[in-house]
C-alpha cells in the first residue's frame, strides 16, 4: 500500500504520475483517510491536521518521491446558472450567510445537493439544475477549505451588532 504523506500544490508538466486518487470533497477534506487508486492499488493518506482540502490537480507524494494525481469525483449537485451577475451574487450572499461551501465559477454557482436549499434559490427567480459533477468550493478567506474557518477565542472582534473593533 502506498503511504502517502507529501502534499504537492500543483503539478507541473510533465511530473510523472504514478497514479490517481478520485476523491470526494467529503474525503479531500480529511487529512487521514484510506482509498483505492484508479488501477486498484491500496493508498494510505497520512497529512498534518488542519489544512486546507485538498484540490482537483493537486499531487500527494510517499517517501519514495512516488506521486499520485487528485482528481475531484463527481457527486450530487445543486447548479444555478443565470446571465446577471447580481442575481447570482444575490443567490451566493443567501447560501454564504447558512455557511454552505460553493463553488463560484463564470455564470454559475454550484453547492451540494439539498432541497431546502434548492427552494431558497428557486424563490429568489433562479433556476436549480440536478447534476453529478465535480464539487471543487472556495477555499474562503482563512484557507480553511469550509465553514467560517477561524474560532472567536483570539481577541479580536468582528464588529456586530454597531460594535467597533479595538486597537
Amino acid at each position: 500500500m502506498l503511504q502517502l504523506e507529501t502534499r504537492i500544490d500543483a503539478l507541473t508538466e510533465g511530473t510523472p504520475v504514478e497514479g490517481v486518487l478520485v476523491l470526494t470533497i467529503a474525503q479531500r477534506e480529511r487529512a487521514r483517510f484510506r482509498a483505492t487508486l484508479t488501477d486498484g492499488r491500496d493508498a494510505g493518506v497520512m497529512l498534518p491536521r488542519g489544512g486546507p482540502a485538498l484540490r482537483h490537480g493537486e499531487g500527494l507524494a510517499d517517501a519514495e518521491g512516488r506521486v499520485v494525481r487528485i482528481e475531484a469525483a463527481p457527486e450530487p449537485v445543486s447548479t444555478v446558472r443565470d446571465d446577471d451577475p447580481w442575481q447570482l451574487v444575490r443567490a451566493a450572499y443567501h447560501l454564504g450567510n447558512r455557511h454552505m461551501p460553493l463553488e463560484i465559477g463564470a455564470g454559475w454557482l454550484r453547492y451540494r445537493r439539498d432541497h431546502v436549499l434548492d427552494e431558497m434559490v428557486m424563490g429568489l427567480g433562479l433556476f436549480v439544475t440536478h447534476e453529478d459533477a465535480p464539487f471543487q468550493p472556495e477555499s474562503g478567506a482563512y484557507g480553511s477549505g469550509h465553514g467560517h474557518g477561524h474560532g472567536h477565542g483570539h481577541g479580536h472582534e468582528h464588529g456586530h451588532a454597531g460594535v467597533t473593533a479595538h486597537d
